[in-house]
Formats: C-alpha cells, sequence, structure tokens
C-alpha cells in the first residue's frame, strides 16, 4: 500500500480554530481499497480514524487525538451521467465540482450547500442545507447510493435496497458508522437563469409572515434570510429569494412580491446565470481569506427552531450582551424548511412542519483564547433555551456535547443509531470528535 503521508499539523486544526488535535499520522489514501485497509489497521489496534474532507469542521469534530486522519482530498472524482440524470462524486471532490460536471449536462443536484467548497463526504454525513431546502429537503435526501469503508474494515455499496440501515444511519450520520468513499447523487433540470431578490423588513413580524409566505406557497426555488445590523442599533431582517427566469417581462415582479409587505424603497432585483447565483459566496470567501478572517476562530451556532417561536426567539437573541459582536464580525443567517421535506432519519429536528434554522456565524479576534471560551460558554446557554421551546442542535456548531447530551439529542431514533454503531463500528474507533460515545 503506497498511501501518502502528510505532516500532522495539516489536521491539527480545522476551520474552527477552537478545537487542537494531534494525530498519529495523516494519509492520503489514493483508492477505496488503500481507506479500508487503513480502517481494518486502525479497528484492530483500537485506534481513532475520521476522514478529512476540507477541514471546514466548527469544534474538532473532524479530528482523530491519538489515531489516524484520513484526507479525502484525493478521492474526488466527478463524472457525470446525464442519461441517468445522476453523478459520482468521490468523497472528497468539492460540491464546486460538482456543479461544473452538472452544469455543464444542463443539470443540477436539487439542494446544493451554500459554501460550494465543502467536500461531498462531509456534507452528506452532515445532512446538508441549502437555499431550495424549504421544498426539496437535505442535500443527502439526495443520494441514490454510496460506497463506504464501515469502522471494521469492510467495503460496502449501500443504497435504500441494498444494506439500507447502513444507508440510513450513514446519511446526516455524522461519520459514526461508516466513511463515505463515493456517492451516486440524483440530478434534475438545471435553470439557465434566474431572477433574485433581496426584500428588506424593519420589523421581525412582517419578516417570517412573508418568509413563511413564500416557503410554503411555492413561488421560488430558493429561500434563504439574514438578520443584518441597522444603522443606528437594531436589526433589520433581510429575504433573498430566488426564481427561474426565462426572459418574462418586468411585471412578473408584481407577481412574485406584489402581496409582500418588505420596504419596497430598498428592495433590491438582479437577474444572473444559475451558475452566478450557486457561486455567489465565492467573492466572499475569498475576501475573507485575503483579510485574514478565514483562519480566525468561528465559534459558529446553528439552531433548529419551530417556527412559531423563532419570531420572539431570534430578536431577543440579537439583544442579548453575549451576541453584540455579530454585529461587526458575524453573520446571521435564517433559513425557512419544511419539516415534511427533511427525510434523512438521522437528521434531528424540531416537531411540526415549518422550521427555522438560525445560524450565528461569528468570528473571534485571533489570540484571544478568553474571548473565545466566552463565546462558547454563551452557545452552551443559547441551546439550553432553544432547547427548552423544541429547539434542536444543529451539530456543525461549536458546542461541547457530552454522551448524555447526544441521547437527548437524537431522542428515539438514539436506539436505532447505536444497534448500527454496534454492528458496523462495535469498537467505536469512528469520528471520535463529536464525543458521543463515552
Amino acid at each position: 500500500m503506497n498511501t501518502v503521508h502528510q505532516d500532522r499539523a495539516f489536521a491539527a486544526h480545522d476551520f474552527g480554530h477552537i478545537v487542537e488535535s494531534r494525530p498519529l499520522d495523516v494519509l492520503a489514501p489514493r483508492s477505496g481499497a488503500e481507506v479500508q485497509g487503513l480502517v481494518a489497521f486502525a479497528d484492530r489496534h483500537r485506534l481513532p480514524v475520521t476522514a478529512r474532507g476540507r477541514g471546514l469542521a466548527p469544534y474538532g469534530q473532524g479530528q482523530a487525538h491519538g489515531g489516524y486522519v484520513v484526507d479525502m482530498g484525493a478521492l474526488n472524482e466527478v463524472r457525470c451521467v446525464p442519461g441517468d440524470r445522476t453523478l459520482v462524486a468521490g468523497a472528497g471532490a468539492t460540491w464546486g465540482e460538482v456543479v461544473r460536471a452538472a452544469l455543464a449536462a444542463g443539470l443540477v443536484p436539487p439542494v446544493l450547500p451554500d459554501h460550494l467548497g465543502a467536500s461531498v463526504g462531509g456534507v452528506l454525513s452532515t445532512g446538508g442545507f441549502g437555499a431550495s431546502s424549504h421544498r426539496c429537503g437535505l442535500v443527502a435526501d439526495w443520494v441514490r447510493e454510496l460506497e463506504v469503508v464501515t469502522g471494521t474494515g469492510e467495503r460496502l455499496v449501500c443504497s435504500p435496497e441494498r444494506h439500507p440501515d447502513l444507508f440510513r444511519a450513514v446519511l446526516a450520520g455524522l461519520g459514526q458508522c461508516a466513511l463515505i468513499l463515493r456517492a451516486v447523487l440524483r440530478l434534475v433540470p438545471a435553470p439557465e437563469r434566474v431572477r433574485r431578490y433581496r426584500l428588506y423588513h424593519d420589523d421581525p413580524g412582517p419578516y417570517f409572515a412573508d418568509q413563511r409566505r413564500i416557503a410554503r406557497d411555492g413561488r421560488f426555488t430558493h429561500v434563504g434570510g439574514q438578520a443584518r445590523p441597522a444603522l443606528g442599533g437594531g436589526w433589520r431582517y433581510m429575504i433573498e429569494a430566488v426564481a427561474p427566469h426565462g426572459g418574462e417581462l418586468p411585471c412578473v415582479d408584481d407577481l412574485l412580491i406584489g402581496d409582500l409587505a418588505h420596504d419596497r424603497d430598498t428592495e433590491e432585483i438582479e437577474d444572473l446565470s444559475y451558475g452566478e447565483y450557486l457561486r455567489r459566496l465565492d467573492r466572499d470567501e475569498r475576501l475573507l481569506r485575503a483579510t485574514g478572517e478565514w483562519d480566525r476562530p468561528h465559534p459558529w451556532l446553528g439552531l433548529l427552531l419551530p417556527e412559531e417561536v423563532a419570531e420572539a426567539f431570534v430578536p431577543g437573541v440579537l439583544t442579548e450582551p453575549a451576541q453584540q459582536g455579530l454585529r461587526t464580525c458575524g453573520v446571521v443567517q435564517l433559513r425557512p424548511l419544511n419539516g415534511r421535506t427533511l427525510r434523512a432519519p438521522m437528521l434531528r429536528r424540531p416537531a411540526g412542519e415549518l422550521l427555522c434554522l438560525l445560524s450565528l456565524m461569528r468570528t473571534a479576534p485571533p489570540a484571544d483564547p478568553d474571548t473565545v471560551r466566552r463565546m462558547v460558554a454563551a452557545n452552551r446557554a443559547l441551546y439550553e433555551r432553544a432547547r427548552a421551546v423544541g429547539g434542536v442542535l444543529h451539530p456543525m456548531s461549536a458546542l461541547p456535547m457530552t454522551p448524555e447530551d447526544w441521547r437527548h439529542h437524537f431522542g428515539p431514533g438514539w436506539t436505532d443509531l447505536a444497534h448500527a454503531k454496534d454492528r458496523y463500528d462495535p469498537h467505536a474507533i469512528l469520528t471520535r470528535g463529536y464525543g458521543l460515545w463515552a
């Protein structure tokens, strides 16, 4: 086996830049057989092992202290099969590479993560939300087939028909039962152009009412939102909504947004190619990298809330002293969701149909561990408040979780996950960074 060894410092940190953990080795396999051999070796010696895609975890979830980090970057095959409307993608490929291959054939995955620099395996392991999730669910809900290596070193192909229990446990399963090698994704026809609307509200009530309406009636294919700092204090709420645009007259705007309660003097409307829209965050990433902010600590927190509590919960959060840094070094994202479309069994979500994903994407000052600790503590306090009103954690958060926390998080699904873990990773070597098991 000719697996490439990398500098261990490569995997000591992740995007969160909060948790540091030194593995025994970082290995870059070039085939599924090499991954299988590595995991089998780790299982025999009871050593932790985890897959690393692009290192975008916020709190050490993809680290393997005292074990092996498997850099999946070389497993980056992307092959579109237009006649079957599918695409085969290696776990280390980015969603940007998936988009390029699919759009060249006039196709696209129904749901895509906002950040196309994430790896295929990483997103599928956590579920994956996107701007079309209110209609189409998770990125992981559109997987036809997976090739994986289990914690015992067994290499399997799974799908709804083959090893269905493993298939269900892997998608949004946080890497607890198997490492993804390859995924077969379903595709749909892609629009050539879209019309994007940014609609601003001064008050949360009309904002949530409008967002609820458009997420439910299907007039837009993509819907998102943000809370943004207002001049003089306070916050404004912005809906970003997108519809396919085929050259209709501008009067189509009245049909799409004429009944909404936004401030018409500040609305922003533009036409984009679909590829431009999908790559909308590329410029932001380049700027963050150029300024050094990309490499600072990111104590992010994601919460899934029942939509009926979001209208009061979100403004309350934004007025807290512990969250004031969001005004200058952060983004507050508000994503409407429909619980009926979220099908991956391992994804935990609140009860009810209408949901809201609140993402607090904060940046902490560099070389200031005390501030980072306070932010992580604030995350914990906010998580407890959300849980008290029926909220659920989005696991890609900077938040320490105990096994008891995880049992509460998974609720009735904990039994299914524990059974799958016992069968496919009985020595619990996989992805220990989440801390699910004592």
